[in-house]
């Protein structure tokens, strides 16, 4: 289940980006974005590679900082025109948990290990309640009897799974994708998105970034095709997939969606 801050939120936007710029040199990457994450549901961040999804997702939490716009968290405004306080960087982290492309497991430390380190070390809770919740998670997801096994022992997918657990288990109020599937070969793509529609359906608030249309058509509440650093068109899966308003987005979904899409 969510954790309890994320159950008693109230609905309506848990997490608002208002304006987001962000450049890497020339490279203007995230040119005046929007984007309102509800509590409680999953929002989708379809586009192209390079359009910006995961610069906003990692704005979101944090690990990027645009040069201009605002977030938004609960009843505390961030001016990302100015460095940001300690108080405001906790909130971030606070606010939610990154699920990688690529696993970032310690290799020196077992599956429990990983997921435990963070709740125990940055967040000083309790070393016994950490370690009960976390077999837990690994049960739910299939890998309890991996608890004690290295990274490099386990499939692409499992590992995945690992990093899924190790997000849940900093009980953030959202967790965020960064195209979860994309390193993946494709037989292993599976299980890796059955946990993510379980955690959907227990009323988890998610934001995705991914190439998955499939899993964004039957499980998002919300899409966003991103491309060029705008966020072009928005709207519920029947919308977006259905009867996309733009060409570009038309294009995009043609070609993924085609007779060699997904």
């Amino acid at each position: 289940m969510p954790s309890d801050a994320s159950a008693s939120l109230p609905s309506g936007p848990l997490l608002s980006a208002r304006g987001l710029h962000k450049s890497f040199g020339d490279n203007h990457v995230l040119r005046g974005v929007d984007l309102d994450i509800e509590a409680g549901t999953v929002h989708a961040l379809i586009g192209p590679s390079g359009s910006g999804k995961t610069t906003v997702l990692r704005s979101l939490n944090g690990l990027e900082e645009p040069e201009a716009g605002t977030l938004r968290i609960g009843e505390l405004e961030i001016d990302l025109s100015r460095p940001r306080s300690r108080r405001e960087r906790a909130a971030l982290h606070r606010t939610s948990a990154m699920v990688f492309q690529q696993h970032h497991l310690f290799p020196h430390l077992t599956v429990l290990g990983n997921v435990t380190i963070g709740p125990i070390r940055v967040q000083g809770r309790d070393r016994d309640t950490v370690m009960a919740e976390a077999l837990g998670l690994l049960e739910r997801v299939g890998l309890r009897e991996k608890a004690d096994a290295y990274p490099s022992s386990l499939s692409g997918g499992q590992q995945q799974r690992v990093g899924i657990v190790r997000a849940l288990a900093l009980q953030p109020s959202m967790l965020l994708f960064d195209e979860p599937t994309s390193s993946l070969d494709p037989e292993l793509v599976g299980e890796v998105l059955a946990v993510m529609t379980e955690l959907a359906g227990e009323g988890w608030t998610m934001a995705v970034v991914t190439h998955e249309l499939g899993f964004a058509r039957e499980v998002a509440d919300q899409v966003s095709f991103f491309d060029e650093g705008v966020v072009v068109e928005r709207g519920t899966p029947e919308q977006v997939f259905g009867a996309p308003e733009h060409e570009r987005t038309r294009r995009f979904l043609q070609r993924l969606q085609g007779p060699f899409g997904r």
